[in-house]
């Protein structure tokens, strides 16, 4: 990869990130650490090249770019400091990613996030509507998760201002009705 593959991040006013802080899935604030963004990076490097290519120069040089790329749109984004979610965060680091012309990189990172969010799926506890189930594509019945419909609705909304995903989320339920097909619940979010 050329230096020139990835856009200068330096070209205009560098990014003030220190007063920045972060959403995280559980809804709690931290504050934004940039070490994080290349821990992942360099993670996604090394399962396309392997970990003998760890000591690389050509990929620590694109880490520190692609790092510095996603600090910078954040930045750009959010001039006087203020909160981004991890999402979107994650968001700009495929961005810069394929801006790179780093696409079998690019597509292990996603496909790691895909990965996560599966598993966080499976292993959230479920937290059901006290009278409504849902009919799954298997047939089974199950009580509706709420936790996931919250979850959902916390994925649709990331990034954007002004949206109240409880107040989404108690909408949708007066649309809902026992029994509903699980397919059907998503429609009505």
């Amino acid at each position: 990869m050329s230096a020139s593959a990835l856009a200068d991040p330096q070209s205009s006013a560098p990014a003030n990130t220190e007063s920045l802080q972060v959403i995280k899935r559980n809804g709690t604030l931290v504050g934004f650490n940039p070490s994080k963004i290349s821990v992942a990076v360099t993670k996604a490097f090394l399962a396309v090249e392997g970990d003998q290519a760890a000591g690389s120069a050509r990929i620590n040089d694109a880490v520190h770019r692609v790092t510095e790329q996603v600090i910078h749109a954040i930045g750009r984004r959010l001039k006087a400091g203020g909160k981004v979610h991890i999402e979107d965060i994650q968001d700009q680091v495929e961005l810069a990613l394929m801006r790179a012309e780093e696409q079998r990189v690019a597509r292990t990172y996603v496909l790691y996030r895909e990965e996560h969010a599966r598993e966080r799926a499976l292993h959230a506890p479920v937290e059901a509507h006290p009278h409504l189930t849902v009919k799954k594509i298997s047939g089974e019945t199950a009580p509706l998760d709420l936790g996931l419909m919250k979850l959902q609705v916390e994925q649709a909304a990331a990034g954007l201002d002004g949206i109240d995903g409880d107040t989404l989320v108690e909408d949708a339920l007066t649309n809902l009705y026992d029994g509903i097909a699980q397919e059907d619940v998503l429609s009505a979010l």
